[in-house]
C-alpha cells in the first residue's frame, strides 16, 4: 500500500483532521472484522448497517485511524482519531486516484512503468480478469480484485493493495448506471480497457440494453490516445465503441470476424467441455494451441479477451497461449466442477447470472450431458425490469429444446421459467418446482443418482451458489432403504 499520513488523507480527501497528523496507516478496511493493528478504517454508511457502529470493534482490532462522515466518540468520551468527511465512499475514490498517481510517478522515476488495464462487460469480467491477472503474474509484480470486487468500494480496496513494485495493475469494473465506469476509470486512468459484451443484465436499472451500451462504452471513451481498447468485434454494440475512443482499437472474435486482430481459429471444446482453438496475434507468427481448463464454449471470448490485453501490455505470444492453457478457474462459482464420489458431477456456475450466460451455461450442460442423465437447477435472474418475464420464459424452452433431462425451478420470482417449459412440452417428473433452496435440496438429495450432472445456476443473492456446494458435497452413508442427507 501507498503510505499517506492522516494529514495527507485530511488534505487528499478534502476532510477535517482530528487525530495525531503523523499517523500512517498500513491498510485499508470497511469491514471492522477485517481490521488488524494499524489499519485505516472506513465507516461507510451501507444498505443494511452504518460502518459508523463498529468503528470500536475495529480499533479494537488495531485501527490507527478511521475515514468517517460525523465523529464517533469513544469509551472515554474523546472522538476517535479520524479524518471527516462529507461521502466516505468518495473520500476512497479519491485516495485511490492519489496512490496509482504516486505509483506511476515512483515507476517513472526508477526508468519503469506501471500499466493499468480496466475490464467490464455485462457478463465475463471476474474470468476474464482472473485470466488476465495469471499471464501478466509470469511478467511481474500484479494486483488484481479479490473475488468481483468491482465498484466505488472494490475498486478502491483493489488500488490499495498496491505498491511502487506493482508492475500490473488489472482493475474489474461494473456499473447499475450511466456514469459508474466513467467515475472509476477517471480514478485509476487505464492504459488498457477492456469491454467484453453488452448483456441484458441489470437492464432493469439501467432503463434499457442501450443504455448498457452507452455506460460500458465510457470505458474507452476515458483512455487516452496512447493507450489501447479491447474491443469484442462479436457484440455488435461493443464493436460500435470503436468510435467513441481516441486509443488503438485492437479486436478480438471468437466467431472469425476477419477485420479481427486477435482470433480463434478451429475454435471446438474437448471431453471435458473446455474450449481449444488455435490463438492468432497480430505478430504475424504461426497461431499457438490454447486447450483451456475453463468449462464451456462461451469462455472462448474470455480467452481471447485476456490474451489481446496481454498482447497490448508486451507480453510474448507464446507465454499468453502457454498461460491460458495452465490456468483453472480462479474465481468460485463460475463454472466450478465437483465430481462427488458416487458418480454425480456438480456444476456450479451461480455467482450470478443473466440472459446470456445462463442460455451459455445450458449450452453447456447439454453438450457434457451426452449420454448422461441431465439436471439444470435454475433461479431467478434479476434486475431485467420489465424483461423479466419474456427471458424467464425463453430460457424455460431453451431447456426443454436443449433435451435437459430433468429442470428443477427454484424461487417465485423464476416460476415464468417453470411455467414456459411446462407449456413447451415438459411435465411430469421432467420438471419440478421448488418453492425455496431448502425445498430443492430435498428433492435433490432424494432424486439425484450416480451419473448424473447437475448445473446449478442463478443470480447471486437467489442462492443457489450455496445449494451447490451442499450437493457437491459427498452424501452421508445411511442404511439400506434410508434416505441420505447432507449436512
Amino acid at each position: 500500500m501507498i503510505a499517506f499520513t492522516a494529514a495527507e488523507i485530511a488534505e487528499i480527501t478534502s476532510g477535517r483532521l482530528d487525530a495525531d497528523p503523523g499517523i500512517t496507516p498500513l491498510s485499508v478496511v470497511t469491514d471492522s472484522r477485517e481490521a488488524t493493528p494499524g489499519s485505516l478504517y472506513v465507516a461507510k454508511p451501507g444498505e443494511h448497517a452504518d460502518g459508523h457502529d463498529f468503528i470500536g470493534a475495529a480499533f479494537a482490532s488495531g485501527a490507527v485511524l478511521a475515514l468517517v462522515e460525523h465523529p464517533v466518540a469513544a469509551p472515554d468520551g474523546a472522538s476517535y482519531p479520524s479524518v471527516v468527511v462529507n461521502d466516505a465512499v468518495l473520500a476512497m475514490g479519491a485516495l485511490a486516484a492519489e496512490a496509482v498517481r504516486r505509483i506511476r510517478a515512483a515507476r517513472a522515476d526508477a526508468g519503469d512503468k506501471l500499466t493499468v488495464v480496466g475490464i467490464t462487460g455485462s457478463a465475463g469480467k471476474t474470468t476474464t480478469k482472473d485470466l488476465l491477472a495469471g499471464i501478466l503474474a509470469t511478467q511481474g509484480n500484479t494486483v488484481a480484485p479479490r473475488g468481483s470486487y468491482n465498484g466505488e468500494v472494490g475498486v478502491p480496496l483493489t488500488v490499495f493493495r498496491a505498491g511502487t513494485d506493482t508492475r500490473y495493475l488489472v482493475i474489474e469494473m461494473g456499473a447499475t448506471g450511466i456514469g459508474h465506469i466513467r467515475y472509476l476509470s477517471d480514478m485509476v486512468k487505464p492504459d488498457i480497457g477492456v469491454v467484453l459484451a453488452v448483456g441484458t443484465a441489470h437492464a432493469g436499472e439501467f432503463g434499457g440494453v442501450e443504455n448498457i451500451a452507452l455506460a460500458k462504452g465510457e470505458m474507452v471513451e476515458g483512455l487516452s490516445a496512447a493507450g489501447t481498447a479491447i474491443i469484442n468485434l462479436d457484440d455488435e454494440r461493443v464493436a460500435a465503441m470503436r468510435s467513441r475512443t481516441q486509443a488503438a482499437v485492437l479486436g478480438f472474435s471468437a466467431e472469425g470476424r476477419q477485420d479481427a486482430q486477435v482470433q480463434a481459429l478451429k475454435a471446438d471444446t474437448n471431453a471435458e467441455g473446455s474450449p481449444e482453438f488455435d490463438l492468432q496475434l497480430p505478430d504475424g507468427a504461426a497461431p499457438r494451441h490454447v486447450a483451456s481448463r475453463l468449462i464451456g464454449a462461451h469462455h472462448t471470448g474470455n480467452l481471447l479477451a485476456a490474451a489481446a490485453a496481454a498482447w497490448a501490455a508486451g507480453v510474448p505470444g507464446d507465454q499468453i497461449a502457454d498461460s491460458l492453457s495452465n490456468q483453472a478457474a480462479a474465481s468460485r462459482w463460475r463454472m466450478e466442477r465437483t465430481e462427488r464420489p458416487d458418480g454425480v458431477t456438480v456444476i456450479n456456475d451461480a455467482y450470478n447470472a443473466n440472459p446470456e450466460s445462463m442460455r451459455a451455461a445450458l449450452r453447456t450442460l447439454a453438450d457434457l450431458g451426452r449420454g448422461r442423465r441431465t439436471w439444470a437447477v435454475l433461479g431467478a435472474m434479476l434486475e431485467l425490469g420489465e424483461d423479466s418475464i419474456r427471458e424467464h420464459t425463453a430460457v424455460g424452452t431453451q431447456v426443454v429444446r436443449l433435451n435437459i433431462s430433468r429442470l428443477l425451478v427454484v424461487g417465485r420470482e423464476a416460476r415464468a421459467l417453470y411455467v414456459s417449459a411446462v407449456q413447451e412440452g415438459s411435465w411430469g417428473d421432467e420438471c419440478i418446482f421448488a418453492e425455496t433452496v431448502d425445498e430443492a435440496f430435498q428433492i435433490l438429495d432424494v432424486e439425484l443418482q450416480p451419473g448424473d450432472l447437475v448445473l446449478f445456476k442463478s443470480s447471486n443473492s437467489v442462492g443457489l451458489r450455496h445449494l451447490g456446494d451442499r450437493i457437491a458435497l459427498p452424501p452421508t452413508p445411511t442404511p439400506a432403504g434410508e434416505r441420505s442427507t447432507l449436512p
